[in-house]
């Protein structure tokens, strides 16, 4: 087999898998804090117990993606030597400081947060959870900046060989990194948000904690709701910057093999050839291209004949044009599954402001639990564009993915680590699994009573637990 596939197979399964419980950390660190500013604003005990109950959640999902996040790491020193060694200096910088700092950050306020509920004062427990929210932004952060020097490459200056840094300043204002990061941290936010309604409908279907479970609803279907727009938006703004700095990646994503017409019509589905390069059906919206490119309903867009052409003259032989298919579909199932988180979120906060939540029909809720999954599948469906359509390039007109990998490791190797990778992944998504289930099941005010008996010295099963 080839050792580049297994190896590009190994990075996505791991990188995927890492970036289920990425964005739910983000998303739901910022719910529990808003929760409990309400608490403390407020005085209200629900929002202490919407706090400790979605806290659980977090923590265990959080521990699960620390786990995700090491066997990541560990796989750029074992299958991708030859890139470490080129672009160390520049790409370790920043994953060096997210590790120091902002997971240091995090960890030790979530340790605050957890132990602090009956020791700190309100306001100093409120601020630990805010800081734990804000060491999650500041970790993605530091890991796309580095994945953005990987879209663009700046600050650095070629010596002896290797890509070394020479302008950390410009490395974290890339352009690539300013669109990105809004992007995929407002994506985050709304994974958070509707993994919470969608929980809460599920409960308010089945009647369960009716006045726990409306106001987690209120607040997730609002912050799911308007990050989604916002999803939408800085998305939009993404891909009229790849327009001009990654062209070749916005025509795969179009499908576009020759250079459009002026105005450029969106292709809304396509049976694409890769082999003959060209599309056998198509159905287009036209002038939306254009202005989804320049946002004017005028201009035309380079198709990836006449790139390839180009990239020829600048970097040599190749084939540089990305697998299309992938990068077509993948974005069209983001655009898709975020169109459908809007259309939940407005249906959603409509029902709140009519007051109608609880009358909502099994239908809406029914699909709300289905939207649980509608975040991870754009969370996804975008990173897979995202990645796939840079290719050949690891890092875009410096060294191709080819280049990149681990010389000395054997495809027998990276397939027995893919697998027992795979085994641990699958093993560690049980346990997550069970332990949702669980703590929803138990429901927020079991799980208060668990924790009161656990911190009771003169509970004979919780001196046991806590001995």
């Amino acid at each position: 087999m080839d050792p580049v596939m297994l190896a590009r197979i190994q990075f996505a399964s791991t990188t995927i898998f890492h970036f289920i419980f990425v964005p739910l950390s983000i998303g739901l660190a910022f719910l529990i804090a808003i929760m409990e500013t309400m608490y403390v604003v407020k005085g209200q005990e629900v929002y202490k117990k919407m706090a400790k109950f979605w806290g659980k959640l977090f923590l265990i999902n959080f521990a699960v993606g620390v786990v995700t996040g090491i066997l990541q790491e560990f796989q750029f020193g074992m299958n991708w030597s030859d890139y470490s060694r080129f672009v160390g200096d520049v790409f370790g910088a920043p994953l060096a400081i997210e590790a120091l700092l902002a997971f240091f950050l995090e960890s030790t306020f979530i340790g605050l947060w957890i132990f602090g509920w009956d020791r700190l004062s309100k306001k100093v427990h409120l601020l630990s959870i805010w800081l734990v929210s804000f060491g999650t932004l500041m970790s993605a952060f530091w890991i796309l900046a580095a994945n953005s020097f990987m879209q663009r490459p700046v600050g650095f200056e070629m010596n002896n060989g290797r890509a070394e840094m020479n302008d950390f300043f410009a490395l974290i204002t890339n352009g690539q990194l300013l669109v990105e990061f809004p992007h995929t941290i407002f994506g985050a936010l709304a994974t958070g948000a509707f993994v919470v309604a969608g929980i809460s409908a599920y409960k308010l279907m089945k009647k369960q904690d009716l006045d726990f479970f409306k106001r987690s609803f209120h607040i997730a279907i609002v912050i799911g709701l308007i990050t989604s727009i916002l999803v939408a938006v800085f998305g939009h703004q993404q891909a009229q910057y790849l327009v001009d700095t990654q062209p070749m990646k916005m025509a795969a994503a179009e499908s576009l093999w020759e250079t459009s017409d002026d105005p450029a019509p969106w292709t809304v589905f396509a049976s694409i050839d890769p082999d003959k390069q060209e599309n056998k059906m198509e159905l287009k919206i036209p002038y939306l291209l254009s202005f989804l490119s320049y946002s004017k309903f005028s201009g035309e867009v380079i198709g990836m004949k006449e790139l390839q052409a180009q990239y020829e003259q600048q970097y040599g032989p190749g084939d540089y044009i990305p697998p299309v298919r992938t990068t077509f579909w993948s974005f069209r199932i983001m655009v898709a599954a975020g169109s459908m988180m809007i259309l939940l979120g407005l249906y959603g906060a409509w029902l709140m402001l009519r007051k109608k939540v609880e009358q909502a029909g099994k239908w809406f809720f029914k699909l709300l639990l289905f939207g649980i999954s509608l975040p991870f599948i754009a969370n996804t469906s975008g990173w897979i564009m995202t990645e796939i359509g840079r290719q050949p390039w690891t890092v875009f007109g410096l060294i191709t993915t080819e280049n990149s990998i681990s010389p000395n490791v054997s495809a027998g190797s990276i397939l027995f680590s893919l697998i027992m990778f795979t085994a641990i992944y699958a093993a560690l998504a049980a346990v997550m699994a069970y332990l949702f289930i669980k703590v929803i099941k138990k429901g927020p005010y079991a799980a208060e009573e668990d924790d009161h008996h656990a911190n009771d010295p003169f509970n004979k099963e919780g001196y046991n637990a806590v001995s």
